[in-house]
């Protein structure tokens, strides 16, 4: 999977490069098809939360998305891995569901001798 990450207002250093390449890796052991991810680093002034932090993740279907701002950069980090890891479980049990249901139709419909299509 490719990590990119797009820095804004913000230095990246390794430190903060290798915790997100960390928290992304650990996302593949949910959902082993993600294609790549995009994580935007955003650093406001202005804002009572300053650091946001942005992710897509491409992945076959919809692509997921998660947004968060916090204080911290790295509980902003820690939360939004937790919003798509959620996102990714919610995802890999509606697949695995709508295959048991198409499995089990195909079954029916081979024992009345229709195919399902």
């Amino acid at each position: 999977m490719q990590i990119h990450l797009s820095p804004r207002h913000l230095t990246l250093t390794a430190a903060i490069h290798a915790f997100v390449a960390e928290k992304i890796a650990h996302l593949e052991q949910i959902a082993d098809d993600i294609l790549a991810a995009h994580v935007v680093l955003l650093h406001d002034e202005t804002k009572t939360k300053k650091h946001i932090v942005k992710v897509h993740l491409a992945v076959p279907g919809p692509d997921i998305h998660a947004e968060d701002a916090e204080d911290d950069l790295y509980a902003a980090i820690d939360k939004v891995v937790d919003k798509l890891s959620q996102q990714l479980r919610k995802r890999k049990t509606k697949l695995a569901s709508h295959k048991k249901h198409v499995t089990r139709l195909a079954s029916e419909g081979r024992k009345r001798g229709y195919t399902h299509r």
